[in-house]
């Protein structure tokens, strides 16, 4: 298992990054989830790692 957060706001951003956001389960600023670690989880995270935080 992998914890995502959000450390940056989605504001101005293109839709198609808040639409990963959304589907990580996050969309405030310092919400936490915990997912597991596939190879889909990562290709999401690797869109929007400039707006989230990556902990195991």
């Amino acid at each position: 298992k992998i914890k995502v957060t959000q450390i940056a706001s989605t504001i101005d951003r293109p839709m198609n990054q808040k639409r990963v956001i959304e589907s990580l389960g996050l969309g405030k600023i310092s919400k936490m989830r915990e997912h597991n670690d596939t190879p889909q989880i990562r290709g999401m995270i690797n869109k929007v790692k400039h707006l989230v935080k990556v902990t195991n």
